[in-house]
Order: structure tokens, then sequence, then C-alpha cells
């Protein structure tokens, strides 16, 4: 089981440890490159840039032309990473990744960042909702979303040792510090903090501290409900996430995506084919985003703590309903 180390009080930019790991690795690693298309400065590849220019390539405004380089950089032996907003990565520039790096299995990384609606005042235009759907549905892509800073680094780090496709959402907005600086990550390995009696949450991103937040208040209802971070979407911890539903009966999914085609829809696949429970999704109900401050949006959304703890609630209420009907239908046949 894992547990929290660091207060959540600290706050740490999942692209600003992005910038400071490519620096690492790149000292290591002569054959990293790094590609932006004119936003190192918002991407934090520009840290790369000032440490070494003859690694570092500009595409300008040409995310197509980005990840078809970034391909042929990696059929000639180097690791590239590829960044820019996520809703360019993975919206204007998707046949490309499908086309040159997925159907060959290009060992790209493409680390994006300024997913969700936490882009803010930007708007529908930049804020990107749709885009771990875009990248689960690929073949051969793996998707991986960190809940801190420090995860987002081990990620990365375990994204170079991976040879094929990743995609890594991160964010604009500064995330609550879950883990210790030097946390492990395992690519396709859930952290799961706690399985609970009564709800598991299923969470990713910036919605995990909200989630142990909610688990924990729970408790003054009488409710132990445990938690699941799901930092990689695929390949999805099926284990983890069929040991939840068998030993709480009940799952509540929160991300800041879609409800449709992200981590609720991976675990609905997963429980609805082996082990059938009341699930939950709390996320963004198939509506384009708005300008705004996070907070703002994160509450117009019902991405907020208050919203996973009303959706553990009626839950549980349907899971007492469940087990009713499921007796019934199991004495009937």
């Amino acid at each position: 089981m894992w547990q929290v180390f660091v207060l959540m009080t600290k706050m740490l930019g999942t692209r600003d440890v992005y910038g400071d790991v490519l620096i690492e690795l790149g000292t290591e690693n002569k054959d990293i490159v790094v590609l932006d298309a004119d936003l190192a400065s918002s991407t934090r590849t520009a840290k790369f840039k000032k440490k070494f220019p003859d690694r570092f390539f500009n595409m300008g405004v040409s995310e197509q032309d980005m990840m078809g380089t970034a391909a042929g950089f990696a059929s000639a032996g180097k690791i590239p990473f590829a960044s820019t907003f996520a809703i360019f990565a993975t919206g204007r520039a998707w046949e490309q990744v499908r086309q040159s790096i997925c159907l060959p299995k290009m060992n790209v990384k493409i680390v994006a960042t300024h997913g969700g609606i936490t882009v803010g005042e930007d708007g529908a235009s930049h804020q990107s909702t749709e885009d771990i759907a875009l990248m689960r549905v690929l073949p051969n892509m793996t998707v991986i979303v960190p809940a801190d800073g420090y995860e987002a680094g081990a990620a990365i780090k375990a994204a170079v040792k991976y040879r094929g496709p990743v995609f890594i959402r991160l964010s604009r907005e500064k995330f609550p510090v879950l883990y210790p600086e030097n946390c492990e990550f395992e690519i396709g390995k859930a952290k799961v903090h706690s399985i609970g009696e009564d709800a598991t949450i299923i969470s990713c991103g910036l919605m995990v501290h909200m989630s142990l937040e909610a688990a924990e208040e729970l408790k003054k209802d009488g409710l132990n409900v445990g938690v699941i971070n799901m930092s990689t979407i695929k390949p999805l911890d099926t284990d983890a996430v069929l040991n939840a539903a068998r030993n709480s009966g009940a799952i509540v999914t929160a991300e800041e995506h879609s409800i449709i085609g992200g981590l609720g829809g991976a675990v609905a696949e997963v429980i609805s084919e082996n082990e059938p429970v009341p699930l939950k999704r709390v996320g963004i109900n198939d509506k384009f985003g708005m300008s705004g401050s996070t907070a703002d949006l994160l509450k117009h959304y019902g991405l907020t703590k208050d919203a996973i703890k009303e959706a553990v609630h009626s839950i549980v209420k349907m899971k007492g309903k469940y087990s009713v009907n499921h007796k019934i239908n199991t004495r009937l046949s």
C-alpha cells in the first residue's frame, strides 16, 4: 500500500519538474534530443535548450512536422522528446502520431503540458479534455497521467528506459505534492493507497489529491473508502481494478478529462467484462471547456472533493440495490 509522505500544502508544477529532469537525463544520455513547437518557455523545455542547444530543435508552430521529425530521430537511434500543449500534440498532430510514431512503434516520448481545463483563461480552444482518449485508442501507445511533480519526474525517467511510444500528460497548474522526491514509478502499475470496504476511488492526475481528501472526510460519515492512483491509463493495471471491485463492490473514477474514453471508460470496460459492480464517473460530462479561473472551472465542471464525496454516497446506495437484485437474480437462475 502506498502512503502520502509529503504534506499536501506544498505545491509543485509537473511541467517544472519535466524541465529539470530533461537536463538530468540529457547529461546522462547523449542520444536524447528535444523538440518543441515554439512553446519552450511554457513547456519548460527551454531549460534543455539552454543546457544543450545542439540537441534542441524548435519546429515552430508546426506540430505535425514535429511529430514526423521525432519519428525520424527515433529511426536513427535517438530518443526524442516532443513537447507542446496537449491539445496540439494529440489533436492537431493525431494523424502523424498514428502513422509515423505508433504504427511503426517508434521510440518517441510525447510529453504534453497544459492538459485539462486547468489551462484556465485560455479557454476551450486550448483546454484539452479529449487527449487521453485520443492517445489511449492508438495501438502501441503508452499513456501516463502523473499525480504530482515528483511522480511526473519518475514517470519521465521510466519512459526513457521503455522502448516504444509514450504519451505523458502534464499540467499548467501546480499540484499538491503527494510523494517523496525519490519515488519510484513502474509503467502499468497503480499506486494503491488503500482498498475500501464500502467503495474505492480510482483517479489520476490532479484528482488524486482530491480523492485522498474525500476519502478522509468520508470517514466522518462512517464510510471506509479506498483510493488508487491510476497514473498509467494504458496499459491499465487491471489486477488493481479487479481487486478493488471484488473487495469494495463499488467504484468511483475521477479525472480532469471527459468521462468518455478516458480513465472512467477504461475502468468501466474492465469491470463490465470481468467483475460487474456499480460505477460512477467523476469528470467532464461531454462538454467543451470555457475561459475562467482554475478554481471556478473545477467547481463548474464538478471536479472537486465534494463532487467525489457525492459520487461515493450515490454509489454506496446503488451498491445496496445492486446486491439485492444480484441475490434475487441468482436465486431465479
